[in-house]
């Protein structure tokens, strides 16, 4: 079992710069794929970026050069640093574990981006 909870959201103006992080707790961090989604107003949940255990990545064509996602499989941690926001990356955004092996599944409960002048 993983319990998943974000932080680091909020109001940035275009231009600027926000990185949200997800902590796990729980155990075997590091045999989880983990993930960064978000949904923006009347739209599918679409996925931003992953991380696989040993680092290797993959974004969406969106978000590739402006976000970077990273993980610290000491201190059970996810981070997205996101540059150079644009008002359509506004949305709620999800952390999301996948374990390599059962793949079981988890959700954190979502913060809030908004980019906005």
């Amino acid at each position: 079992q993983v319990e998943l909870v974000e932080s680091g959201g909020g109001l940035v103006q275009p231009g600027g710069s926000l990185r949200l992080s997800c902590a796990a707790l729980g155990n075997s961090f590091s045999t989880y794929m983990m993930s960064w989604y978000r949904q923006a107003p009347g739209k599918q949940r679409e996925l931003v970026a992953a991380i696989s255990p040993g680092s290797s990545t993959n974004y969406a064509d969106s978000v590739k050069g402006r976000f970077t996602i990273s993980r610290d499989n000491a201190n059970a941690m996810v981070y997205v640093q996101m540059n150079s926001l644009k008002p359509e990356d506004t949305a709620v955004y999800y952390c999301y574990a996948r374990n390599m092996y059962t793949s079981s599944e988890y959700w954190g409960q979502g913060t809030q981006v908004t980019v906005s002048s």
